[in-house]
This record gives C-alpha cells, sequence and structure tokens, in this order.
C-alpha cells in the first residue's frame, strides 16, 4: 500500500510563506493528476490546486496569484508554494494522487496562518 507523506506545514504570520511537500512512499507508475486539498474547521474539505501528469495546473480561485504546484515525477513529489498567507488559508492540507486504479489521499498537514 503506497503511503503519501506531507511536510512542511506550521504556524506563520499573514503575509508570509510556506512551501509543503508529499511525497510518496514507493514508486507509482500512471499518474492522472497530483493535487492538494484542505479542510478548515467546520467545513467540507475543497481542492486548492492539481496538476495532470501533463503538467496542467487548476487553482482555486482564493488561492489564484498565490499558490504555486509544482511535482517530480522522478521522486513521486508535488509542492505546493504558498505565498501571501491569509488568515482563511488555516486549515490542515491533504495530498492526493489519483491514477486509473487508485486514489491516495495523505494524512494532512496542518497550516495556521496568524494575524
Amino acid at each position: 500500500q503506497v503511503q503519501l507523506v506531507e511536510s512542511g506545514g506550521g504556524l506563520v504570520q499573514a503575509g508570509g510563506s510556506l512551501r509543503l511537500s508529499c511525497t510518496a512512499s514507493s514508486r507509482i507508475a500512471n499518474i492522472n493528476f497530483m493535487g492538494w486539498y484542505r479542510q478548515a474547521p467546520g467545513k467540507q474539505r475543497e481542492p486548492v490546486a492539481t496538476i495532470t501528469s501533463d503538467g496542467i495546473t487548476k487553482y482555486v480561485d482564493s488561492v489564484k496569484g498565490r499558490f504555486t504546484i509544482s511535482m517530480d515525477n522522478a521522486r513521486n513529489t508535488v509542492y505546493l508554494q504558498m505565498n501571501s498567507l491569509k488568515l482563511e488559508d488555516t486549515a490542515v492540507y491533504h495530498c492526493r494522487v489519483v491514477g486509473t486504479q487508485y486514489d491516495y489521499w495523505g494524512q494532512g498537514t496542518q497550516v495556521t496562518v496568524s494575524s
């Protein structure tokens, strides 16, 4: 069973930056897309950013221009660079890797933005 391990979360002041990483425990083939999702307290999990195996990216409107998703295929790693963080970005961030016959989720990493 493949495990996804996220890192890079933490406490940051508004306007600051964080870089999240998500690495698979073993090699994953035939990836359709990788992505980051977040869940704030009392809210549903929402997609933040996704990237296909061809490098096509998509972002939720609230993070456009501030967040950047990227991936390293050789290392089965996906990154999320988060700049100009806002209070409303506070959430648990989960990574996800989807292929034709699998759908893996990470346990999540907490991001807390303070004023």
